[in-house]
Protein backbone atom coordinates (compact mmCIF):
# COMPACT_ATOMS: atom_id res chain seq x y z
CA UNK A 1 0.00 0.00 0.00
CA UNK A 2 1.49 3.14 -1.11
CA UNK A 3 0.45 6.70 0.72
CA UNK A 4 -0.09 10.15 -0.96
CA UNK A 5 3.50 11.53 -2.35
CA UNK A 6 4.65 7.74 -3.41
CA UNK A 7 5.61 6.85 0.50
CA UNK A 8 4.99 3.24 1.01
CA UNK A 9 2.90 2.65 3.99
CA UNK A 10 4.74 0.72 6.70
CA UNK A 11 1.99 0.06 9.19
CA UNK A 12 0.89 -3.31 9.81
CA UNK A 13 -2.29 -4.13 7.82
CA UNK A 14 -4.64 -4.79 10.78
CA UNK A 15 -3.43 -0.95 12.00
CA UNK A 16 -4.31 0.18 8.75
CA UNK A 17 -8.07 -1.49 8.99
CA UNK A 18 -8.20 -0.05 12.24
CA UNK A 19 -7.08 3.62 11.13
CA UNK A 20 -9.74 3.28 8.87
CA UNK A 21 -12.57 2.08 10.92
CA UNK A 22 -11.46 4.79 13.10
CA UNK A 23 -11.17 7.53 10.79
CA UNK A 24 -15.44 6.62 9.70
CA UNK A 25 -16.28 6.50 13.39
CA UNK A 26 -14.72 10.28 14.16
CA UNK A 27 -16.14 11.54 10.53
CA UNK A 28 -19.45 10.14 11.26
CA UNK A 29 -19.61 7.65 8.26
CA UNK A 30 -20.12 4.72 10.80
CA UNK A 31 -22.35 5.96 13.61
CA UNK A 32 -22.98 5.69 17.62
CA UNK A 33 -24.73 1.67 17.92
CA UNK A 34 -24.24 1.33 14.12
CA UNK A 35 -23.19 -2.25 13.47
CA UNK A 36 -20.13 -3.10 11.48
CA UNK A 37 -19.77 -5.13 9.16
CA UNK A 38 -18.97 -8.99 9.03
CA UNK A 39 -15.65 -10.47 10.08
CA UNK A 40 -15.75 -11.54 6.17
CA UNK A 41 -16.89 -8.97 4.80
CA UNK A 42 -14.51 -6.82 5.87
CA UNK A 43 -11.73 -9.83 5.39
CA UNK A 44 -13.14 -8.87 1.28
CA UNK A 45 -12.97 -5.33 1.33
CA UNK A 46 -9.67 -5.09 2.24
CA UNK A 47 -8.33 -8.42 0.81
CA UNK A 48 -6.68 -10.02 4.06
CA UNK A 49 -7.31 -12.48 6.02
CA UNK A 50 -9.83 -13.13 9.10
CA UNK A 51 -7.17 -13.05 11.52
CA UNK A 52 -5.80 -9.70 10.65
CA UNK A 53 -9.37 -8.58 10.88
CA UNK A 54 -9.73 -10.09 14.46
CA UNK A 55 -6.19 -8.24 15.24
CA UNK A 56 -7.71 -4.81 13.91
CA UNK A 57 -10.88 -5.37 15.91
CA UNK A 58 -8.93 -5.72 18.65
CA UNK A 59 -7.14 -2.91 18.59
CA UNK A 60 -10.94 -0.91 18.14
CA UNK A 61 -12.41 -2.47 21.26
CA UNK A 62 -8.49 -1.33 23.27
CA UNK A 63 -9.15 2.00 21.90
CA UNK A 64 -12.67 2.16 23.52
CA UNK A 65 -14.58 2.77 19.91
CA UNK A 66 -15.97 -0.84 18.99
CA UNK A 67 -17.69 -3.27 21.19
CA UNK A 68 -18.23 -6.82 20.30
CA UNK A 69 -21.47 -8.63 21.70
CA UNK A 70 -21.05 -12.12 21.87
CA UNK A 71 -23.05 -13.61 18.75
CA UNK A 72 -24.38 -10.63 17.06
CA UNK A 73 -21.12 -8.88 15.96
CA UNK A 74 -19.61 -5.32 16.53
CA UNK A 75 -20.60 -2.20 17.18
CA UNK A 76 -19.41 1.46 17.40
CA UNK A 77 -19.59 1.98 20.77
CA UNK A 78 -21.93 4.81 22.44
CA UNK A 79 -20.19 7.35 24.31
CA UNK A 80 -22.46 9.44 26.21
CA UNK A 81 -20.25 12.79 26.96
CA UNK A 82 -20.43 15.75 28.40
CA UNK A 83 -18.08 19.31 28.12
CA UNK A 84 -16.76 20.78 31.82
CA UNK A 85 -16.89 24.27 30.86
CA UNK A 86 -14.05 25.15 33.03
CA UNK A 87 -14.59 28.96 35.09
CA UNK A 88 -18.26 28.91 33.49
CA UNK A 89 -19.99 25.35 35.18
CA UNK A 90 -19.07 27.15 38.53
CA UNK A 91 -21.15 30.00 38.15
CA UNK A 92 -22.97 31.17 41.50
CA UNK A 93 -26.19 31.77 39.44
CA UNK A 94 -26.33 28.25 38.61
CA UNK A 95 -25.83 26.16 42.12
CA UNK A 96 -27.38 29.48 44.17
CA UNK A 97 -30.88 28.85 42.25
CA UNK A 98 -31.17 24.91 42.89
CA UNK A 99 -28.99 23.02 40.54
CA UNK A 100 -25.94 21.17 41.50
CA UNK A 101 -23.53 21.68 39.28
CA UNK A 102 -24.03 18.16 37.81
CA UNK A 103 -26.97 18.32 37.12
CA UNK A 104 -26.87 21.79 35.23
CA UNK A 105 -23.61 20.79 33.13
CA UNK A 106 -25.14 17.83 31.67
CA UNK A 107 -28.73 19.14 31.06
CA UNK A 108 -27.00 22.23 28.97
CA UNK A 109 -25.84 19.81 26.72
CA UNK A 110 -28.43 17.53 26.44
CA UNK A 111 -28.07 14.76 28.47
CA UNK A 112 -29.47 13.13 31.65
CA UNK A 113 -27.18 13.13 35.19
CA UNK A 114 -27.57 11.83 38.50
CA UNK A 115 -25.75 9.98 41.34
CA UNK A 116 -25.43 7.20 43.91
CA UNK A 117 -23.91 8.18 47.38
CA UNK A 118 -21.86 5.69 48.24
CA UNK A 119 -20.80 6.48 51.76
CA UNK A 120 -20.51 9.26 54.24
CA UNK A 121 -18.34 9.06 57.16
CA UNK A 122 -16.14 10.60 59.34
CA UNK A 123 -12.65 9.17 58.12
CA UNK A 124 -8.78 10.35 58.32
CA UNK A 125 -7.64 12.61 56.02
CA UNK A 126 -5.23 11.41 53.10
CA UNK A 127 -2.23 13.19 52.67
CA UNK A 128 -3.12 15.28 49.62
CA UNK A 129 -6.53 16.21 51.26
CA UNK A 130 -4.41 16.94 54.90
CA UNK A 131 -2.41 19.19 52.37
CA UNK A 132 -4.82 20.99 50.53
CA UNK A 133 -6.33 22.10 53.98
CA UNK A 134 -3.43 22.15 55.70
CA UNK A 135 -3.90 20.36 58.59
CA UNK A 136 -2.28 16.96 59.81
CA UNK A 137 -2.20 13.50 57.76
CA UNK A 138 -5.16 11.23 59.43
CA UNK A 139 -6.86 13.94 61.27
CA UNK A 140 -10.86 13.50 60.98
CA UNK A 141 -13.01 14.72 58.16
CA UNK A 142 -15.81 14.20 56.85
CA UNK A 143 -16.70 12.46 53.31
CA UNK A 144 -19.23 12.48 51.04
CA UNK A 145 -18.47 9.64 48.51
CA UNK A 146 -20.73 9.25 45.09
CA UNK A 147 -20.30 8.04 41.80
CA UNK A 148 -22.18 10.20 38.96
CA UNK A 149 -23.92 9.29 35.95
CA UNK A 150 -24.22 10.85 32.36
CA UNK A 151 -26.87 8.95 30.57
CA UNK A 152 -27.37 5.75 32.47
CA UNK A 153 -23.64 5.39 32.54
CA UNK A 154 -20.86 5.99 35.17
CA UNK A 155 -18.66 9.00 34.39
CA UNK A 156 -17.26 9.64 37.51
CA UNK A 157 -16.05 9.02 41.45
CA UNK A 158 -16.12 11.82 43.12
CA UNK A 159 -15.03 12.25 47.43
CA UNK A 160 -15.40 15.39 48.46
CA UNK A 161 -14.05 16.27 51.48
CA UNK A 162 -14.48 18.99 54.69
CA UNK A 163 -12.87 19.64 58.44
CA UNK A 164 -15.49 18.89 60.42
CA UNK A 165 -16.32 22.46 62.03
CA UNK A 166 -16.89 23.27 58.24
CA UNK A 167 -19.87 21.06 58.41
CA UNK A 168 -21.13 20.46 61.65
CA UNK A 169 -24.76 21.15 62.00
CA UNK A 170 -25.06 21.22 57.85
CA UNK A 171 -27.14 18.62 55.48
CA UNK A 172 -23.42 18.03 53.77
CA UNK A 173 -23.53 15.19 56.35
CA UNK A 174 -27.02 13.78 55.13
CA UNK A 175 -27.93 11.98 51.91
CA UNK A 176 -29.82 14.71 50.56
CA UNK A 177 -27.84 18.39 50.78
CA UNK A 178 -30.91 20.26 49.23
CA UNK A 179 -31.20 22.86 46.55
CA UNK A 180 -28.07 23.82 44.93
CA UNK A 181 -25.87 20.78 46.59
CA UNK A 182 -22.68 21.58 49.02
CA UNK A 183 -22.22 25.04 47.16
CA UNK A 184 -25.18 25.82 48.58
CA UNK A 185 -24.89 24.72 51.99
CA UNK A 186 -21.37 26.02 52.60
CA UNK A 187 -22.93 29.39 52.21
CA UNK A 188 -25.71 29.04 53.90
CA UNK A 189 -23.00 28.27 56.90
CA UNK A 190 -21.36 31.52 56.40
CA UNK A 191 -18.42 30.53 53.67
CA UNK A 192 -18.86 33.06 51.12
CA UNK A 193 -17.27 30.76 48.07
CA UNK A 194 -14.32 32.59 46.03
CA UNK A 195 -12.13 30.71 44.03
CA UNK A 196 -11.70 27.35 42.86
CA UNK A 197 -8.43 25.48 42.22
CA UNK A 198 -8.37 22.39 40.09
CA UNK A 199 -5.69 20.00 39.38
CA UNK A 200 -5.66 17.19 36.73
CA UNK A 201 -3.47 14.29 35.91
CA UNK A 202 -4.28 11.24 32.97
CA UNK A 203 -3.02 7.45 34.10
CA UNK A 204 -4.70 4.21 33.70
CA UNK A 205 -7.24 3.07 35.85
CA UNK A 206 -6.64 0.84 38.61
CA UNK A 207 -9.00 -2.80 37.85
CA UNK A 208 -11.82 -1.78 41.30
CA UNK A 209 -11.89 1.40 38.87
CA UNK A 210 -12.53 -0.15 35.80
CA UNK A 211 -14.98 -1.58 37.21
CA UNK A 212 -17.03 1.12 38.53
CA UNK A 213 -16.53 3.26 35.59
CA UNK A 214 -17.68 0.38 33.27
CA UNK A 215 -14.05 0.76 31.00
CA UNK A 216 -13.57 -0.50 28.19
CA UNK A 217 -9.88 -1.91 27.99
CA UNK A 218 -7.08 0.20 27.32
CA UNK A 219 -9.60 3.40 28.48
CA UNK A 220 -7.51 6.17 30.74
CA UNK A 221 -8.83 7.85 33.70
CA UNK A 222 -8.32 11.11 34.80
CA UNK A 223 -7.78 12.58 38.17
CA UNK A 224 -8.78 16.18 39.37
CA UNK A 225 -7.97 17.15 42.64
CA UNK A 226 -10.90 20.35 43.28
CA UNK A 227 -10.29 22.66 45.98
CA UNK A 228 -12.77 25.56 46.56
CA UNK A 229 -12.01 28.44 49.11
CA UNK A 230 -14.00 31.07 50.67
CA UNK A 231 -13.22 34.88 50.90
CA UNK A 232 -10.83 34.12 54.09
CA UNK A 233 -8.75 32.37 51.91
CA UNK A 234 -9.45 28.81 53.54
CA UNK A 235 -9.76 25.66 52.23
CA UNK A 236 -13.48 24.66 52.64
CA UNK A 237 -13.68 21.36 50.10
CA UNK A 238 -11.82 19.19 48.81
CA UNK A 239 -13.03 17.02 46.40
CA UNK A 240 -10.77 13.82 44.85
CA UNK A 241 -12.18 12.91 41.74
CA UNK A 242 -11.67 9.91 38.69
CA UNK A 243 -13.22 10.86 35.65
CA UNK A 244 -13.85 8.27 32.69
CA UNK A 245 -11.08 9.64 30.36
CA UNK A 246 -13.63 8.51 27.02
CA UNK A 247 -16.79 10.35 28.59
CA UNK A 248 -15.67 13.88 29.24
CA UNK A 249 -14.11 16.95 27.66
CA UNK A 250 -12.19 20.25 29.07
CA UNK A 251 -13.01 23.63 27.83
CA UNK A 252 -11.42 26.61 29.54
CA UNK A 253 -11.61 30.65 28.78
CA UNK A 254 -10.30 32.92 31.29
CA UNK A 255 -8.58 36.21 30.65
CA UNK A 256 -5.00 36.65 30.08
CA UNK A 257 -3.25 37.79 33.40
CA UNK A 258 -0.76 41.33 32.91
Amino acid sequence: MTAAGGFTDARPLQVRIADDIRMKIETGQLAPGEQLATLDQIADEYGTSLAAVRKALDLLRQQGLVVTVQGKGSFVRERPSTRRRGIDRYSRSTWAQGKALHTAEAESQGRSAGQQLRELAEVPAPAVVADQFGIPEGTPVWVRRRTTFIDNRPNQLADSYYELDVVRGTRIQEENTGPGGGFARLEEAGHRLDRIREELAVRMPTGPESVALRLPAGTPVIDLVRTTYDVSGRAVEVMLATLAGDMVGFAYEFPIPD
